[in-house]
């Protein structure tokens, strides 16, 4: 049995190559195409487990594909950018990227991140059955959190789509209320990795969050900004 299965889309073939044959070596499963037509043909044959995806692909990019999969499909997607791309980061975290890597890089930096991203994608699963205490739903802004099911509901109970990171940040927030959270405490507790310097992806998940559980941007009553500090989680009186 392969650890997983791994898509990957560059339009460069001695990326695709390598890549392809360094992840075989460690027992994935992988298919490596050129661009998002390809990709499409691939997603038809098999769901793969994790999408690997050069944000700058010719005709349809990176960020455009990792849309088009975000609304489709339950899988992980690393984004790769260019050392200097921060622009094409913060935008691929809003399309609901769970991860990306900045060229050049290691393969071996490139597969930890890979185990990580099924690591969350495996525990959002879940098992059928769970610990007593986790099946318990916890109210956050307008919305409730199913720990049990790993589904956030909106207030007339209709699902809110939410990545695998996402639901790991707020079930975070759930287990650490009125402590305030750095954001590499926030980082290491949702088994991302280490804060890199000028990294924002926890403050883009935030905000995506915020949005998602109709926490006021400028005064937010949930997921409160601790200036200087972090993140802390207020939950609703009574």
């Amino acid at each position: 049995m392969p650890n997983g299965r791994v898509l990957i889309v560059d339009d460069d073939p001695d990326v695709r190559q390598m890549l392809a044959t360094y992840l075989a070596g460690h027992d994935y499963a992988v298919e490596a195409v050129e661009n998002g037509a390809a990709m499409r043909s691939a997603l038809e044959r098999q769901v793969p487990d994790v999408v690997l995806l050069d944000v700058g692909l010719p005709v349809e990019d990176g960020l455009s594909l990792a849309r088009f999969l975000r609304e489709r499909y339950r899988v992980g997607i690393i984004m790769v950018t260019a050392a200097d791309g921060v622009v094409d980061r913060i935008v691929g975290l809003e399309v609901g990227a769970d991860d990306y890597i900045a060229k050049p890089f290691d393969p071996r930096e490139l597969l930890a991140r890979i185990k990580s991203v099924l690591r969350r994608l495996h525990d959002a699963a879940g098992p059928a059955s769970a610990p007593a205490h986790a099946a318990q739903r916890v109210r956050i802004g307008r919305c409730t959190l199913d720990l049990r099911s790993r589904q956030l509901f909106d207030a007339d109970a209709r699902a809110v789509p939410i990545t695998a990171m996402e639901f790991d940040l707020l079930k975070t927030f759930v287990e650490h209320p009125h402590q305030v959270l750095t954001r590499d405490r926030l980082l290491t507790l949702t088994r991302n990795r280490e804060w890199e310097p000028f990294d924002r992806s926890i403050d883009i998940r935030v905000a995506r969050l915020r949005r998602k559980i109709g926490d006021d941007a400028d005064n937010p009553l949930a997921i409160r900004t601790v200036r200087g500090a972090g993140y802390m989680f207020v939950p609703p009186a009574g």
